[in-house]
């Protein structure tokens, strides 16, 4: 059984870059067609997908994101990293980690983390 677990800071400083890992275990993220995901969701709003790592290390990203964004990985501990810079208030949200199966041209959410609330503020 594949388990996801996200850690970070709880709180973060406007202006400040938030950092979040997500560490995996029962499952290599080097697993072929395999796609480590980050998403968000704010209070009182739906699910937002900031990016992926895959499992050969490319990376894509949301748009809207993609200049604060960057995901990395560290295979040699079965986790990947989350850091989204100049954050703003707007930035709350619980950030969850998941996987992804890339199949016949779409992606298939699978396995996800419990969830971390960041809370932007000074």
């Amino acid at each position: 059984q594949v388990q996801l677990q996200e850690s970070g800071p709880g709180l973060v400083k406007p202006s400040q870059t938030l950092s979040l890992t997500c560490a995996v275990s029962g499952g290599s993220i080097r697993t072929t067609y395999y796609y480590w995901s980050w998403i968000r969701q704010p209070p009182g709003k739906g699910l937002e997908w900031m990016g992926h790592i895959s499992y050969s290390g490319t990376t894509g990203y949301s748009p809207s994101l993609k200049s604060r964004t960057s995901i990395s990985r560290d295979t040699s501990k079965n986790q990947f990293t989350l850091q989204l810079s100049s954050v703003t208030p707007e930035d709350t949200s619980v950030y969850y980690c998941a996987s992804e199966l890339y199949y016949s041209g779409s992606y298939y959410y699978g396995y996800w983390g419990q969830g971390t609330q960041v809370t932007v503020s000074s």
